[in-house]
């Protein structure tokens, strides 16, 4: 192997001192003749250029790099150009310019012809990954400048996947006919890590609380497998960000980070990253008011939309969530260059703002056009929908912002970026979309495991952005120790170009019930569509056609199962719908939410059934102890009521299943306490609350273990067909209630949740489970 790049130097250098000497020897031999013209001694004429050396090159375009002609008069300096020109056309290895006389002979050597493109060292990084990087190709001349600009693009790719210290050698190989072989030599070196992540400045959270919302992770026990614990500078800046962010959002409106910084170990196998911040204090929202500097708008109505309140935790999002709302309602006014400006007083006595939202006249800017580009497969269609402004309307840079976020939060791009640039009048503004597309499809494949069910295998397809509409597609086939399940999904997330998503879906399962001598087979399909009613609120509508079955009833069990076994298969065709509503979507509130879910569906429009289902759940949780520990309280509840003359059956029934822990499936719940095996019946009714806290375990937080506690308490309840079964059946409301601790910890292959519980209130026949583990992962 040869060094290339140390021999063009040298090569040219050579060149260089040759035609030096040549022009110093003919300028000498002019000097002689003391009486001659000195403006003549300096000037040479050729009436002959000789090309030498060139095989590919035609001799016309060397001499166009040359610039010389025959019988033109040049000097030494305009020799020197002609070399430079023809040197930097990157077609020569060496070149050469000899005058002899009246003629001037132009030697040249070409650079070879790249042959073969080979990688030599490389592990982590692939052939195939490399060779997208480098724009040097086979059959291609060979070029020195491009050779060293390919090594750099490698040792970047290296460097961004946290290997600082690889380096990146191009070397040749020379063959036969002026070929050569492309040989990048790489030494990879070890992969940098952040062996510590620290804070200086920070007094209101702790060092844990802040690592566990940057992007960046400290490396743990569990190095080899986290891939964000290698250093890469470009994540500082997200993190800065992420971290005024958090602050922000939180009071803490003077907060600043002053430094930023990553030493290196001397091995240039790990990194420091030190945050230095500036927290300041909290604030909270003082007075509000809402003042109009716009001749006939009123200022009372803007403050009714208002949803701010004095006392709450000063937020920037809060802020900017209010004038959206009330510059929102300037627009159904049909006032289309009304402002809102938010002017804060700040009270630092009493650590609070007072915010005036101002409503003013904008300035007469229109939105001339959209220009999309980087969309290769999404249609342009789905990225316009997400702006609530179109060409010709009146510009709202709060709405270009907005709109700007909801295209980020699709999943679809890695990068998206809106921009508004000066249009073709000064009235006028171009809006520019620059889009960069990422993989919206898996496939997937897994194990699961727990106590309860066992192990299980899964296989799953989807695609959020199908065909590049926007449409969610989804395939999934799973089968467990006792029960296999399929389905299928799709939804179209703006029906008509509305704001109105349309979905379909099917299911078919079969199980062996636990605590329970039967099967079930259930086949089924579902469409519905759903709407917002609110920033926070949402309604949808659905429709069911389904057929359970029920077979294996053993003699054993209760006459009431038997009872429903010989029936044949119910269809059911059911209409519901179901209200949500959910503070967490705005995120205004960093420290929890709150959300509400109330539903009913009802059966009899069509098929074997009639019944209406309701059920109902409410969750709050808070975070307390400076976010360290997340409290959370949930209030479920189901009611199925009978039509008519008919009457529910197991297949429709609760069980509890999963709502209180510390017992088996079915393992609570009416009994036939007649019946030799005393099956699990179900209930029509079933009412659970659940009490939670996660916590830290003190341990680093890069090794995803942390803790938990929890209180359940609730029944299953109720039925409506006890007549006949020659004997007592407890379907009486028993409270049951466990405690427990659970271990939560997020590893390679899944997240893993081991609880710990003990039942503190139970009847005889339910059956228990004090220790459970559930693991899950896709591979």
């Amino acid at each position: 192997m040869t060094d290339r790049k140390a021999k063009d130097r040298s090569s040219k250098a050579k060149a260089r001192a040759r035609l030096l000497a040549t022009a110093l020897f003919i300028g000498g031999a002019t000097a002689s003749a003391p009486f001659l013209n000195p403006a003549y001694a300096q000037v040479f004429s050729f009436s002959n250029v000789v090309i030498e050396g060139n095989e590919r090159v035609d001799a016309s375009t060397i001499l166009n790099y040359a610039g010389i002609n025959r019988g033109q008069e040049v000097s030494a300096a305009t020799l020197n150009d002609a070399y430079q020109r023809i040197a930097n056309s990157g077609l020569f290895e060496t070149v050469e310019l000899v005058p002899q006389g009246s003629t001037l002979v132009i030697r040249v050597k070409e650079y070879p012809i790249v042959n073969v493109i080979s990688f030599e060292g490389n592990k982590r990084l692939k052939d195939e990954r490399l060779a997208e990087l480098v724009q040097s190709q086979s059959r291609r001349v060979y070029s020195p400048i491009q050779a060293e600009s390919d090594a750099a693009a490698i040792a970047e790719a290296y460097r961004v996947s946290g290997r600082l210290a690889a380096s990146v050698t191009p070397k040749i190989i020379r063959r036969s006919d002026n070929r050569v072989d492309l040989v990048f030599e790489i030494t990879e070196g070890r992969v940098v890590e952040n062996e510590r992540i620290s804070f200086v400045g920070n007094r209101a959270f702790s060092d844990r609380r802040l690592r566990q919302i940057l992007e960046t992770k400290q490396a743990g026990f569990l190095r080899q497998f986290i891939q964000r614990d290698t250093f890469i500078a470009e994540r500082l800046e997200l993190d800065k960000k992420v971290l005024t962010d958090f602050y922000q959002s939180r009071g803490y409106i003077d907060f600043q980070i002053t430094d930023a910084s990553a030493e290196v170990s001397r091995e240039r196998d790990a990194t420091f990253v030190t945050f230095t911040v500036r927290e300041g204090l909290p604030y909270t929202i003082g007075a509000v008011t809402v003042v109009s500097e716009v001749e006939g708008v009123d200022a009372a109505a803007y403050q009714e939309v208002a949803r701010i309140r004095t006392g709450q935790t000063y937020s920037p999002l809060l802020i900017d969530n209010n004038i959206t709302r009330m510059e929102t309602l300037a627009l159904k006014q049909g006032l289309n260059f009304v402002r809102v400006e938010p002017r804060v007083t700040r009270d630092d006595r009493n650590q609070a703002v007072d915010i005036e939202f101002a409503i003013v006249r904008g300035e007469r800017v229109f939105v001339e056009r959209i220009d999309i580009e980087g969309n290769a497969t999404t249609l342009d269609q789905v990225i316009r929908r997400q702006f609530r402004t179109v060409e010709g309307d009146p510009l709202n840079p709060r709405e270009i912002r907005q709109s700007a976020e909801r295209i980020r939060a699709l999943g679809y791009f890695s990068d998206a970026r809106v921009e508004a640039e000066p249009g073709s009048g000064p009235d006028q503004v171009v809006v520019n979309v620059d889009v960069e597309e990422q993989p919206t499809g898996s496939l997937s494949f897994g194990l699961s495991y727990s106590v309860a069910s066992g192990t299980g295998f899964n296989i799953g397809f989807s695609e959020t952005n199908f065909l590049g509409r926007g449409q969610a597609l989804s395939l999934a086939l799973s089968s467990g120790t006792s029960s296999q399940n399929s389905s299928f999904s799709f939804t179209e997330p703006a029906l008509l170009g509305r704001d109105l998503s349309f979905s379909v879906g099917g299911y078919y399962r079969t199980s062996e019930s636990d605590n329970a001598e039967y099967d079930t087979r259930n086949i089924g399909l579902t469409t519905g569509i759903g709407f917002p009613l609110g920033e926070q609120s949402n309604l949808s509508l659905t429709l069911r056609l389904s057929e359970d079955k029920l077979e294996g009833i053993s003699a054993d069990s209760s006459a009431i199962l038997q009872a429903e076994d010989d029936e044949p298969a119910l269809r059911t065709f059911s209409l519901g719908y179901e209200y949500e509503y959910d503070t967490r979507i705005t995120g205004l509130n960093p420290k929890g939410g709150v959300l509400l879910r109330f539903g009913q569906d009802f059966a009899g429009l069509g098929g074997d059934t009639k019944y209406i289902e309701t059920t109902a759940l409410a969750l709050a949780e808070t975070k307390v102890w400076n976010e360290e520990v997340t409290i959370r309280a949930i209030f479920e509840g189901g009611a199925i009521t009978s039509l008519g003359d008919n009457v529910t059956r197991v297949t429709e029934r609760y069980f509890g299943n999963g709502k209180i822990r510390g017992f088996e499936p079915n393992g609570i719940g009416p009994r036939d306490l007649n019946a030799v095996n005393q099956d699990a019946l179900g209930g029509n009714l079933f009412a659970v609350a659940r009490f939670e806290a996660d916590f830290p375990l003190g341990l680093p937080e890069e090794y995803g273990i942390s803790g938990g506690a929890f209180l359940d308490v609730g029944s299953v309840w109720s039925l409506d067909n006890t007549a006949g079964t020659g004997g007592p059946v407890d379907d009486s409301f028993n409270p049951r209630a466990s405690v427990g601790l659970s271990v939560f910890w997020t590893t390679p292959i899944g997240p893993l949740r081991f609880n710990f519980s003990h039942a503190l209130k139970k009847e005889e026949y339910d059956e228990e489970q004090n220790f459970d583990l559930t693991i899950s992962t896709r591979f």
